[in-house]
């Protein structure tokens, strides 16, 4: 839609020059940021127009730039060590969006937007990233990913803060990983999305959509069924830790989320962790 209330846009081409002042918002692809009425917004600031490399390897860490879009994501070619790769595909599907969308949707937005269905940031807690978020006094700080999104549209972000980038470890890409989504409509909203990474080093369960924040489970092996059942209960275990609204009651999202965690925990088990 158009956003009536803008004043200005601003493309930095350096660091420097990226200010954000009351009433600035960043933009990257803007999916989201043009799809509803945007009140007190007054100034955009570009922030694809900085250049940052989409994807850069380093050894052990693989970093994906904030302005990086789906598209691009999933065009990188992965190593053939990297068995987490499908996650990607996954989960950029349960955002049930056109290629058009994944041409301009970007990464960091998802995850800047702070919605229980940010499909981007359940595949980057699932993959332990960590954000980089540079600060206005020209330094930065990191913060994994499931402590960046507090709540529903709430982050441990300041107004004048940017997320550069998100760093993956390479460690983690290596491991299995397991993916379950349902929505009450064939072409709704996630009402849950639940994944899991596991190897011999530990197994990790991520519940997002039917939270307001991502929640993380981590256990030094797979669990047992009961092992599980009161991890779920001790951090779950009303329904008002779940999340509600028109994409699904507290009751359905609790059910169908400890059903999908039981199924991850037993594929793998019977998979073996490697």
């Amino acid at each position: 839609m158009d956003l009536v209330s803008v004043r200005t846009v601003r493309t930095p081409s350096r660091r420097d020059d990226l200010t954000l002042s009351p009433g600035d918002r960043p933009l990257g692809g803007g999916t989201w940021l043009f799809s509803e009425e945007q009140p007190g917004l007054t100034g955009l600031v570009d922030l694809t127009s900085l250049g940052w490399p989409d994807v850069e390897r380093t050894p052990g860490t693989l970093t994906v730039a904030a302005t990086c879009t789906i598209a691009s994501l999933l065009g990188v070619r992965p190593d053939d060590s990297w068995r987490a790769w499908p996650l990607v595909e996954q989960c950029a599907n349960a955002l049930l969006a056109s290629f058009k969308v994944w041409n301009a949707a970007t990464v960091g937005g998802n995850v800047a937007v702070g919605l229980p269905a940010g499909a981007m940031t359940a595949l980057l807690v699932t993959l332990d990233a960590t954000a980089v978020v540079w600060t206005p006094d020209g330094g930065e700080r990191r913060v994994p990913v499931e402590q960046l999104v507090l709540g529903v549209r709430t982050l441990d972000l300041r107004h004048d803060e940017v997320i550069r980038s998100f760093e993956v470890p390479e460690a983690a890409l290596r491991d299995t990983t397991g993916y379950r989504r349902v929505s009450l409509s064939p072409h709704g909203r996630s009402g849950s999305l639940v994944t899991a990474r596991w190897s011999a080093q530990g197994f990790v369960l991520v519940v997002t959509a039917a939270t307001p924040r991502p929640v993380v489970f981590r256990f030094a092996g797979v669990p047992t069924a009961d092992g599980l059942d009161g991890a779920l209960t001790a951090v779950l275990g009303s329904d008002g830790d779940w999340y509600d609204d028109p994409h699904g009651s507290p009751a359905w999202r609790r059910a169908v989320s400890t059903r999908f965690a039981h199924e991850l925990r037993a594929e793998a088990a019977a998979g073996g962790a490697r």
